[in-house]
């Protein structure tokens, strides 16, 4: 299956893959080193099931319900699932053995109790540490003073492998703001390698960009962009 079948989001998921990879470029790195999550909050499985047979296998729910509702109806297609939202400790059980990675794990106390649950299990998972770098009340994620400190203690627990860092955006229409705290974020996965913090050195990702501002994100060295209305359109008000 291909864009050619004229379906309208097979061809908008094929111009945001273009768009990506000439950001890429400009960025001076090369075509396909920018990977792509489709952000699919309240998109149906069949739609999901059509991108992934065009094979873009990569997505992410935001909220455990819709993962779980879904998880069934796309087993038979291949794909990876990560997790984009914020995860209450109640809802761990819910999503271990669903998803490959948790991009937003934000805390000590979450991250033990991941460790704890996938001990019992026999399981383990790959997580990005969620950084708030925009200060703003409403997002999840440290305080940036205290990323590379959460990222340490993730490295200690045998069942957690960090492999990146993840931030939402400033909300913002400055980009220059918006690129700054990106930026900053690509700055705190450096300097953790430059001081040997525990584990920095296999945490390389930075997943942040989405819809309106990926080729920011990527300008300042996003390595996985998370695209939801560009492909998909615009959500449903909830």
């Amino acid at each position: 299956m291909s864009a050619a079948t004229g379906d309208p989001l097979l061809e908008r998921l094929h111009r945001v893959r273009a768009e990506i990879d000439a950001a890429t470029v400009e960025a001076g790195r090369p075509p396909g080193d920018v990977a792509l999550l489709l952000a699919t909050k309240t998109v149906p499985a069949a739609r999901i099931a059509l991108a992934l047979a065009d094979g873009f296998t990569l997505i992410g729910e935001n909220r455990v319900q819709e993962l779980a509702e879904k998880y069934d109806a796309l087993l038979e297609v291949p794909h990876a699932t990560h997790f984009i939202g914020h995860l209450q400790a109640n809802k761990i059980n819910q999503v271990i053995g669903r998803i490959g990675c948790l991009e937003s794990l934000d805390s000590v106390e979450l991250a033990r109790k991941l460790d704890s649950r996938l001990a019992a299990r026999g399981s383990d998972l790959d997580v990005l540490v969620q950084v708030n770098v925009s200060g703003e009340e409403s997002k999840s994620g440290v305080q940036p003073e205290h990323a590379a400190d959460l990222l340490a203690a993730v490295t200690a627990l045998p069942r957690l492998t960090a492999r990146g860092f993840m931030t939402i955006g400033l909300n913002s229409p400055d980009r220059g703001a918006v690129r700054a705290g990106y930026r900053l974020l690509a700055g705190l996965r450096d300097m953790a390698v430059a001081d040997g913090v525990p584990g920095a050195d296999a945490a390389l990702e930075l997943s942040m960009g989405m819809s309106g501002d990926f080729a920011d994100a990527i300008a300042e060295g996003a390595t996985i962009v998370r695209i939801g209305s560009a492909v998909f359109g615009r959500r449903p008000a909830t």
